[in-house]
């Protein structure tokens, strides 16, 4: 049995507060007797005014942060996993989530594979790929207090062929930290974490942000913890920000598993003819 903490955000254009906010959420959830912290998408910066972010990403603090973050988890002794926006060599932009150690290493790296380019009828319209350029690998690490952890972000949730992956890896654990709207979020988020939780027999961790924030978007909150037969251990509503905990209980991946062996009856899907 081990003990995570979920640490809902409302992060805003400050990355220096935000990160503040992440290393404060470290030390009290290593407090709460807690092994591991996950953290938002866009943690330590949620910008939606693109100027202005590569602005801020461009400031000499920035890249340090991380390094910030790194110490705090081996003082802690906790591993800590967060999102954050980094711009690459070719001037494009990767959402990307680090996962840290308690030795203050960055023992996992993984960029959003899946793009949120959608036009929603409440009027708001997203191109993330505009500016950010999609991953090209996934991520596993083995060694964790809950097990193998494998790390998606947000969108990629909407596709079941990256979570069976990460179920034929044997993942124990997926985290799979969000800032989604409130009109997709009040639809789909609590079927969709459910779903990909029962899909991979593992736990989902879907550390979300939530409210209003400061680059005038609005974010549906509701950060879970799902066991791998679909049960919400965790549900931290979606009204504000702030550290919620729950009880990782391994045995329930091998009983969901021998229940229901959807990953080991799984076969090759046969080419579609149409007749």
């Amino acid at each position: 049995m081990s003990r995570i903490a979920v640490f809902q955000m409302t992060s805003g254009i400050d990355p220096e507060v935000n990160c503040s906010a992440i290393i404060a959420a470290m030390a009290d959830a290593r407090e709460g007797g807690a092994d591991m912290l996950f953290a938002p998408e866009m943690a330590l910066l949620l910008d939606r005014d693109r100027q202005r972010a590569a602005q801020t990403m461009g400031e000499a603090g920035y890249a340090g942060l991380v390094d910030r973050l790194c110490a705090a988890a081996k003082e802690h002794a906790i591993w800590a996993t967060f999102g954050l926006p980094v711009r690459l060599e070719n001037g494009k932009l990767a959402n990307r989530s680090l996962l840290i150690a308690p030795s203050g290493e960055i023992a996992g790296q993984y960029d959003k594979l899946h793009m949120f380019d959608v036009d929603l009828d409440s009027g708001e319209s997203w191109r993330e790929s505009n500016a950010y350029q999609p991953g090209g690998a996934l991520s596993v690490t083995d060694g964790t207090p809950a097990g193998r952890l494998g790390l998606t972000i947000c969108y990629d949730i909407r596709f079941p062929a990256l979570f069976d992956a990460l179920g034929h890896a044997q993942c124990d654990m997926i985290a799979i930290p969000a800032a989604f709207t409130v009109p997709t979020g009040t639809a789909h988020w609590h079927t969709l974490v459910r779903a990909r939780a029962i899909e991979a027999s593992a736990f989902v961790v879907a550390a979300a942000q939530v409210g209003e924030h400061a680059d005038g978007r609005t974010t549906y909150g509701h950060s879970l913890v799902v066991d791998p037969w679909g049960e919400v251990l965790l549900d931290m509503g979606g009204e504000a920000a702030g550290l919620g905990f729950a009880e990782i209980d391994a045995d329930r991946i091998a009983k969901a598993r021998a229940q229901v062996p959807s990953l080991a009856n799984r076969r090759a899907i046969p080419d579609l003819a149409l007749q």
